[in-house]
């Protein structure tokens, strides 16, 4: 007998309800397809996720700070229902150590240096950004110059101390122009792309579940999608197809495209900036069965 999917639970976080932009528009299309779908909080304890035929995990974007909380519910759930997208690809994607996979693989990546808890970065004397391996939202992500050494060590340690590795990344002088471009992928194949320029600050952190964006419709070129397309078909190959997945891509300096994170866990999908038909394209994938 095929599964069908006739309730699903549609997983968030406390601080981020009525904040994600995806969501009506989803559910929209969910209820058009005959699907009961919950909007729940992740660790709301009163939850029987028994009782739903899919699991999906959207705005979850309190989990950096409460990950083994975070890890030890994504198994629960798994052990009880299907949980998408599945453990192994959110365990290898909430954690950029991903990109050295990527760049081994000749995928071309936002240039990164891992600095890992015991050791030292050799930090650049231009403009760089120090971030997490393991983080969301732009948080914790932030952009120094070569006069401000002293206070990047201190996030680094900062970073350390609560037992995540640091990235320290060029800050590549196309993205105050240009920005970034997220391209959304349903089941391994592309969808639609946006761009957003994301506003970071100069010391500090980001003081939010997320940093200011401005986003727009994008349409990608031939040269976006082969290099998103790569990044996709590494995960496809190594992990297996994500139900929806985002490859976010920067210009580097010599004018290439590469790519700056890759999203398994819950990412925003754009749905507002997609052309008709993408609402429907992610329900369609949300209520595949084989």
């Amino acid at each position: 007998m095929v599964k069908q999917i006739n309730r699903l639970a549609w997983v968030t976080a406390r601080e981020a309800r009525g904040r994600d932009e995806d969501e009506q528009l989803a559910l929209t299309a969910l209820a058009e397809a005959g699907v009961t779908v919950d909007v729940v909080d992740w660790d709301d304890q009163d939850v029987d996720w028994a009782a739903y035929d899919r699991v999906v995990l959207r705005s979850t974007w309190d989990y950096p700070e409460r990950l083994a909380e975070f890890l030890a519910w994504v198994d629960e759930v798994a052990q009880l229902t299907e949980l998408v997208n599945p453990p192994a690809l959110v365990r290898w994607s909430l954690d950029k150590r991903y990109l050295a996979e990527l760049d081994a693989a000749g995928v071309p990546i936002t240039p990164t240096v891992f600095v890992a808890p015991g050791t030292q970065a050799d930090l650049p004397d231009e403009e760089f950004l120090v971030k997490p391996a393991v983080g969301a939202g732009s948080r914790e992500v932030v952009a120094y110059g070569a006069e401000d050494h002293a206070a990047a060590a201190a996030h680094i340690a900062r970073l350390h101390a609560a037992g995540n590795v640091a990235l320290v990344q060029p800050f590549l002088k196309s993205v105050p122009v240009d920005g970034e471009w997220p391209m959304v992928f349903f089941e391994g194949r592309l969808s639609h792309a946006a761009s957003k320029r994301v506003e970071l600050p100069q010391a500090g952190a980001v003081d939010n579940l997320f940093a200011v964006e401005t986003t727009a419709a994008h349409t990608a070129s031939a040269e976006q999608i082969e290099a998103a397309q790569a990044a996709m078909d590494l995960v496809v190959e190594r992990l297996g197809t994500p139900t929806y997945a985002r490859v976010d891509l920067v210009r580097d300096n010599d004018g290439s495209y590469c790519v700056l994170e890759l999203e398994l866990v819950e990412p925003s999908l754009f749905l507002p900036e997609a052309e008709p038909g993408a609402a429907d394209r992610l329900a369609a994938a949300l209520t595949r069965t084989v």
